[in-house]
């Protein structure tokens, strides 16, 4: 009855997992065939030289759709997938060859049904892998066809407009665009304009209203807000500057938003001054926004500036920025206008070259004033003799370099004829320099924010952290800067949905969310080991009877222990399959084994020093000839210092195989022995009783074993003694050996005991007939 009921639970199972697949396989092969139809039009496509970019773009869209469905699908059943497999390899291969046994009936049953669930589990996976490979090669094939005709655009010579004979066409069609644009507007119809302004009148009104005084009042009404924080002294006057100063281009740039819907709903504008009354927000991005990088980068109180540059200077790169900005304003009107009547090629490069040659002087000023850029710091020498420039200050520099270079060849290609390329170098380098003006304003800011929490206040603009979120915001100005030099958004996401593909090592495919769950995992495993730590120092292991050297050992191994377990977790966690890395690791243990045998033997050596604990932290030591305390036992080294108050870095392994003497292994009593002569004649039990008495009037002497008088030896000028006594703690030895010394001093003054010093007798030999000189000089 039992096997009755299991079988039809496998049944059953088998029938919910087979239904299962089929309908994921039913949906996937629904999914290639829509998927078909578009890749074969897309083939198409890609083989035809004359097909417009724009419908490629349109294709692309459609086939990075269908990739992504395909991308999901190739992990459909992974898990039961895998299962399947170990059931599998668990049951072995089967017997093969004429010889060999047949195996059990029941185990070639249960084979054959998970390979049959196998195979209906992996026919949707190997449709989706299919799929997406074409798909994948598709949009490939496609960017490579876009990218080529981007560079063949920027290859191509169009009309040079140095040659006067396009001149005279070029005025007529900007007459007659301009003329088109305010005939529309001539001709619109009254009583439809006014019918649809009273429509929206409210709208028009309200809108209106509000954008004007936004426009005209909202600089004011920022500065108003600034002289009552001023006035006030708010905390963190760093952080509301910088509010302010956006509420100085926030408010008119809503306001010019405003006036644009009111413009729009008003009925009086035709199809081509709505489009150049739509440019407005555009426009008012441009003027603001420029003029606030400026201020803030190039700012009229000294203190302010995030380029520390004369007064003069920066004025001047406000000025020239200002310059910029209005002709980038008359280009985009100008073209704007023009491309209602389509112009030339030869009338867009006679009207857009002046204004680049303006851009041009104007950046080429700026670059001047960059290149000038000095920090303190470069005005000091060093003990050479020579100044040195911080990475900073070399980037301000190279960023004028670049702008000097650019204004000279920009206005050259367009004359030339290379209008596109002189367009794709000139306006992006000009964004560039925009945008990092951004990165840094916003990294003052967040450094403002950052001395405010702490209380660090303007000094935290020097710390470690603003440098981080500075590093941060350039990362992500890096998508803006790659759009601003001609990418596009296409690029930008393919490079992301490679990203988060990830790679593959062996059989493991790493994706970021697999570093992610790593990086989380690990570092939950890192922070609970840190706190068990704290926990254990400073709660349990203080009232356990357990000496400090161990305490310090328990918590260096629970460390190791717990950091080890962390990582096994984090690479379980985070689905990393370590298997598939079994030949690299046996191809790079050889390498491995010589070129770090002394650290892994200084890393086993520290594992055994903190179990077998000859040592430990505090112990007085010698080794090496090197005398100290041992202060830190890591990893690869152990830390001592001497009573130099200096540090030597020891290897573990000198302590292990070396010789090493400890003086305070087990307890700090140590004997301490001292040497003391008296001359000869000198009664040599009463010289005994007095140092016996001296050592045992010395507190730190122990009085069991008692301190012992040695007469070891009948020396050349002195009858020589030893004293030797215990101390209770060997640490005070040099102490202990000083006071006995002085003792000893006032004694043998006082009992008369002559301490002797070495006296020699020289005797002179001479030969006869020696000069009477050299004879008066022996007799002396």
């Amino acid at each position: 009855m039992i096997a009755t009921l299991r079988g039809l639970l496998a049944c059953g199972l088998l029938a919910l997992c087979l239904t299962t697949a089929a309908f994921a396989q039913t949906d996937v092969e629904e999914t290639a065939e829509q998927w078909d139809s578009v890749a074969v039009k897309a083939e198409q496509s890609v083989e035809e030289a004359d097909t417009p970019t724009s419908e490629l773009d349109s294709l692309r869209g459609r086939i990075v759709n269908y990739r992504s469905e395909f991308e999901a699908a190739r992990t459909l059943n992974a898990e039961r997938i895998a299962a399947l497999r170990d059931q599998l390899a668990a049951l072995g291969t089967a017997p093969e060859g004429e010889n060999a046994e047949p195996e059990a009936p029941e185990v070639a049953k249960t084979r054959a049904d998970i390979n049959q669930q196998l195979n209906t589990l992996l026919a949707p996976v190997q449709i989706a892998e299919r799929e997406f490979l074409r798909a994948d090669g598709l949009v490939r094939e496609i960017d490579k066809i876009i990218r080529e005709r981007q560079t063949e655009r920027l290859l191509r010579t169009t009309p040079s407009p140095l040659n006067p004979a396009y001149w005279g066409p070029a005025l007529v069609e900007m007459q007659d665009a301009f003329a088109a644009f305010w005939q529309e507007s001539a001709e619109q119809d009254t009583d439809s304009a006014l019918n649809t302004l009273e429509n929206n009148l409210p709208t028009v009104f309200f809108a209106g209203i509000a954008g004007l005084l936004l426009l005209f009042r909202g600089r004011v009404w920022a500065m108003k807000i600034a002289h009552t924080l001023r006035v006030h002294q708010a905390r963190g006057m760093g952080i509301w500057r910088f509010v302010v100063s956006l509420l100085r281009i926030l408010f008119p740039l809503v306001g010019l938003y405003l006036l644009t819907i009111a413009a729009r709903q008003s009925g009086f504008l035709g199809t081509r001054a709505t489009q150049v009354v739509e440019l407005l927000p555009l426009i008012g991005l441009l003027i603001f926004g420029f003029r606030w990088v400026s201020e803030r980068v190039f700012a009229r109180e000294e203190d302010e500036a995030l380029l520390p540059l004369s007064a003069q200077q920066r004025k001047s790169a406000r000025l020239y920025v200002n310059a910029i900005t209005f002709v980038m304003i008359l280009s985009i009107v100008a073209l704007t206008v023009l491309e209602i009547g389509d112009p030339s090629l030869a009338t867009r490069a006679v009207v857009q070259f002046p204004l680049a040659v303006l851009t041009s002087l104007a950046l080429f000023q700026i670059g001047r004033i960059l290149r000038s850029y000095r920090e303190p710091e470069e005005d000091t020498p060093d003990a050479d003799g020579m100044t040195k420039a911080s990475s900073h200050a070399r980037v301000v520099r190279s960023a004028g370099l670049g702008a000097i270079a650019v204004s000279v060849v920009a206005p050259l290609l367009y004359a030339f004829g290379y209008q596109d390329l002189s367009d794709a170098i000139l306006r992006p380098y000009v964004t560039t320099l925009a945008v990092l003006g951004l990165v840094m304003a916003l990294q003052r800011f967040s450094a403002d924010v950052y001395g405010a929490i702490t209380g660090q206040g303007v000094a935290a603009r020097e710390a470690l952290m603003p440098l981080f979120f500075g590093l941060i915001l350039l990362l992500l100005a890096m998508p803006v800067l790659a759009l601003v030099w001609g990418a596009r958004v296409a690029d930008l996401t393919e490079l992301w949905a490679a990203f988060s593909r990830g790679f593959t090592i062996g059989e493991s495919q790493i994706s970021p969310s697999n570093l992610l769950a790593f990086a989380v995992i690990f570092a939950i495993g890192y922070l609970l080991t840190r706190l068990l730590q704290g926990a254990l120092r400073s709660n349990v292991l203080p009232k356990t009877k357990i000496d400090i050297g161990g305490q310090n050992a328990l918590l260096s191994g629970l460390g190791y222990v717990g950091i080890f377990l962390a990582a096994l977790a984090a690479i379980t966690g985070a689905g990393i399959d370590l298997s598939s890395l079994a030949i690299v690791a046996g191809a790079l243990s050889v390498g491995i084994g010589f070129g770090l045998q002394n650290i892994v033997s200084n890393f086993v050596s520290g594992i055994i020093l903190l179990i077998e604990r000859p040592i430990s932290e505090g112990d007085w030591i010698e080794v090496g000839g090197k005398s100290g305390y041992v202060r830190d036992i890591s990893v690869r080294s152990t830390r001592i210092e001497t009573f130099d108050r200096t540090d030597v870095i020891v290897p573990n392994a000198d302590l292990v195989s070396g010789t090493v003497t400890n003086f305070t292994r087990g307890n700090t009593v140590g004997r301490v022995i001292i040497s003391v002569g008296v001359a000869y004649g000198t009664d040599t039990r009463r010289v005994e009783a007095i140092l016996r008495e001296i050592a045992e009037d010395q507190p730190l002497v122990l009085a069991n074993p008692a301190p012992n008088v040695l007469l070891v030896r009948f020396g050349a000028d002195a009858l020589e003694f030893e004293i030797r006594a215990f101390l209770r703690d060997v640490n005070w030895m040099m102490s202990v050996k000083s006071d006995i010394n002085h003792a000893i001093v006032e004694r043998f003054a006082a009992e008369n005991i002559e301490v002797p010093f070495p006296q020699r007798d020289v005797w002179l030999r001479t030969r006869a007939g020696e000069k009477t000189s050299k004879q008066d000089g022996e007799d002396s």
